[in-house]
């Protein structure tokens, strides 16, 4: 994607232009202040092209997926300009929610049970009743964040068994430990962790009549962290015996291995959710069947563009051309 380098140089041109206007009107009285914003400009142009868009890391199992992906789904070889202004990966996680739509999800639960990232039962019944409805459609999933997690989990423990063709999940976290970990770094702390506790805690707090003969859910209300909401409710509700039981469980890099179809993962390693560290790159390239997009910056679900972002972002890009690829060409694989 070239469009967002002559964007910044048109920009540059404008700017140049605009400012020897000031000049000449006597707006800095000088041209000291010109001087003084044209380089500056000058020099951070220069820093982005060279520091910031980068081209992301493609990691695949074998030469065949990597292949596919360049010739069908291109995007995952381009340079990724992350917005010019916002790049940092706090503040395109921050940002993401603000300029993206939130669909109305008009829905009604019928059992006393929430999230799990391990338990995929849910998952697997909406999938089978997908595929007796459709049984000859093609049959893609992709998860977002948690739910990306939850589909790995359940990619990992059925094999090449399930009925999907392909599968693409966007910011997950690999490993939980690693997950909390950042997430409790005082900073991220406070930006992310103490209020999406909070936000978990309400969500149960509505319902506590139905948690209360199994959980403490006044000890859940004084949970501080994500983890020791994790350890006071989620653990107790699915039955696990300590906080780490869970955690270990609900890593999908374990499980990595026994990915039995398509699946292409992004990622930026700027992600406080999911630390670069805790990618499981080497894992990945023993199973031919995955294939990891590791751009530079993104953040969390960010992955915002362009000199101001729109609601298509590099991961809308990614997701469309994965899918579009993996119904008119995911043949071609089989046969490599």
């Amino acid at each position: 994607m070239q469009r967002l380098a002559m964007d910044l140089r048109m920009l540059s041109r404008e700017l140049s232009h605009y400012l020897e206007h000031q000049v000449r009107v006597g707006f800095f009285g000088s041209g000291v202040g010109f001087s003084l914003i044209l380089g500056f400009s000058v020099a951070y142009a220069c820093y982005y092209l060279s520091s910031i868009a980068k081209k992301p890391q493609l990691v695949t199992g074998g030469e065949s997926f990597s292949r596919f992906l360049q010739d069908h789904c291109p995007v995952v070889t381009e340079t990724y300009y992350p917005t010019v202004w916002c790049w940092e990966s706090r503040g395109q996680t921050l940002l993401r929610p603000f300029i993206t739509s939130k669909p109305l999800v008009q829905y009604r639960k019928y059992t006393p049970r929430t999230y799990c990232c391990s338990n995929t039962e849910d998952l697997e019944t909406v999938i089978h009743h997908v595929h007796s409805l459709y049984p000859s459609a093609p049959f893609l999933a992709a998860g977002v964040s948690m739910g990306g997690m939850l589909l790995l989990n359940y990619l990992g423990k059925i094999g090449p068994k399930t009925p999907l063709k392909a599968a693409a999940t966007f910011s997950v976290g690999w490993n939980t430990f690693a997950c909390t970990e950042s997430l409790e770094k005082p900073l991220n702390w406070l930006l992310f962790n103490y209020y999406l506790t909070t936000c978990l805690q309400s969500s149960v707090n509505k319902h506590r009549h139905m948690f209360v003969k199994q959980i403490d859910m006044d000890h859940v209300m004084k949970a501080k962290s994500i983890r020791e909401f994790d350890k006071r409710f989620t653990s107790v509700m699915f039955g696990y015996r300590t906080i780490d039981d869970y955690y270990t469980d609900a890593s999908p890099n374990r499980r990595l291995k026994s990915v039995g179809i398509p699946v292409l993962c992004l990622n930026s390693v700027d992600d406080v959710f999911s630390p670069s560290h805790a990618i499981p790159i080497e894992t990945a390239k023993q199973n031919p069947n995955v294939a990891l997009v590791l751009t530079s910056y993104g953040g969390h679900i960010g992955f915002l563009e362009g000199i101001w972002p729109r609601q298509s972002t590099y991961m809308d890009r990614v997701f469309k051309q994965f899918v579009q690829a993996m119904i008119e060409h995911g043949h071609e694989l089989s046969s490599m």
